[in-house]
């Protein structure tokens, strides 16, 4: 690792499409895991202007048949549990409101050639979803354990929206992004060199080549860098930081409206910024049968432990699967040379005694089986608080079993 670096990452708003997408697949997940943990899912999302569509999927008790029949109620839950997602997020624009989109559901039965693979029998443990590889990682450039870069982007976007929701501020529209980039001395972020945001705004609030309102946009400039400097450490910001707000001027079509949005497009922002190898599926949508979602968790259970025992600095820690096998086909562990009293070969053996990584283990030891998904299709899955059944894969508990399996 070199250790003078910039590095860049972004973060996205729960208004970006492809976040709204996210969102409401989450969204399907946790209604029908609520009527069966059992439930097998995959829903994806496509939104547009004034559009809404859900395909895929789906197997459950109480939720449809093998023939494709919708049990009494579920169709009405499921537009019901959609347009309430995107009011939520605060969506009562002309080109995109959550009373007057048009819904289609497109879900239907789970492939019985699929299922055969996965479930479980007298004589097999229930296998992978599918096939593929999967990463976790850590570092501790941040109380959360995570990249600072993503971290801070989060955080921003995550309280402009706050802002807005509450009123503390009438400008802002759901759409938006951040971007931070920082200036690494010795692996250690010592400043931001550049961070841009570009947001939704009211009309007027832009001046960009003689066009606009010079005095909305002072308005809207400044309460962006008010984020920024509550947000970040003061110490990262100095006199050469520069500031991108909306670098493009008017912002005012956005949202789905302004580009079409879709389940699983925003897998580096969901992770881990660019700073940690991704295996390329996505999370939202899926039930925890799928290793694309629970082994990601897992991985990242893993890896923040190991870092929050104090075995190392950063970890990255990847994972394979065949579908339709319960065991995994490789564990791989790298600390990035920043071990503290352990190998990654012992790491690699100690793991898996600590977890068992079948997928029935996974969603056993963290609790998987249940609608706790809506609140990490924004802002990232990683980095976030355990609180009670949420964010599972966030706790911390494993250290004291590290440090006495390394003693």
């Amino acid at each position: 690792m070199r250790n003078s670096f910039l590095f860049t990452s972004e973060s996205v708003s729960e208004g970006h499409p492809d976040k709204v997408a996210d969102q409401i697949s989450d969204a399907i997940v946790d209604l029908f895991l609520g009527k069966d943990p059992e439930a097998r899912v995959a829903c994806e999302t496509l939104t547009t202007t004034q559009t809404v569509i859900i395909a895929g999927e789906i197997r459950g008790k109480g939720i449809m048949d093998e023939a494709g029949n919708w049990a009494p109620g579920v169709e009405e839950e499921i537009e019901n549990t959609v347009r309430g997602v995107v009011r939520a997020i605060g969506y009562e624009q002309d080109g995109f409101h959550w009373q007057t989109l048009r819904f289609e559901n497109n879900l239907h039965p789970q492939s019985a050639h699929i299922a055969q693979g996965v479930d479980a029998g007298a004589e097999k443990d229930e296998g992978a979803g599918d096939q593929g590889i999967m990463f976790g990682y850590a570092s501790d450039e941040t109380p959360d354990l995570m990249p600072a870069t993503l971290d801070y982007s989060h955080k921003i976007l995550e309280r402009m929206a706050a802002d807005r929701k509450a009123g503390v501020v009438s400008f802002l529209e759901p759409d938006a992004k951040s971007q931070v980039t920082l200036r690494y001395e010795n692996e250690r972020p010592v400043e931001a060199t550049a961070i841009v945001v570009s947001t939704q705004h009211a009309p007027g609030y832009f001046h960009h080549h003689g066009e606009g309102d010079a005095a909305k946009y002072a308005e809207l400039r400044d309460y962006v860098k008010g984020v920024i400097a509550d947000v970040m450490p003061a110490e990262l910001l100095t006199d050469a930081t520069v500031y991108h707000i909306n670098p493009t001027g008017r912002f005012e079509i956005g949202g789905p409206d302004g580009d079409a949005g879709l389940t699983g497009r925003k897998i580096i922002v969901d992770t881990y910024g660019g700073a940690s190898p991704h295996g390329g599926g996505a999370f939202s949508g899926k039930d925890p049968t799928k290793v694309d979602r629970s082994a990601a968790y897992v991985t990242r259970y893993l890896a923040k432990n190991v870092v929050a025992a104090g075995l190392a600095r950063r970890c990255t820690i990847q994972i394979a699967y065949a579908i339709g096998v319960a065991e995994p086909l490789s564990l791989y562990v790298d600390l990035h040379g920043t071990a503290n009293g352990v190998t990654e070969g012992q790491l690699e053996m100690i793991l898996p005694t600590l977890v068992r990584l079948t997928p029935r283990g996974i969603r056993t030891h963290l609790g998987l089986n249940k609608p706790i998904y809506s609140p990490s299709a924004a802002y990232g899955h990683f980095g976030r608080k355990p609180d009670g059944e949420l964010f599972p894969w966030e706790r911390t508990d494993l250290v004291d079993k590290l440090k006495a399996a390394i003693a």
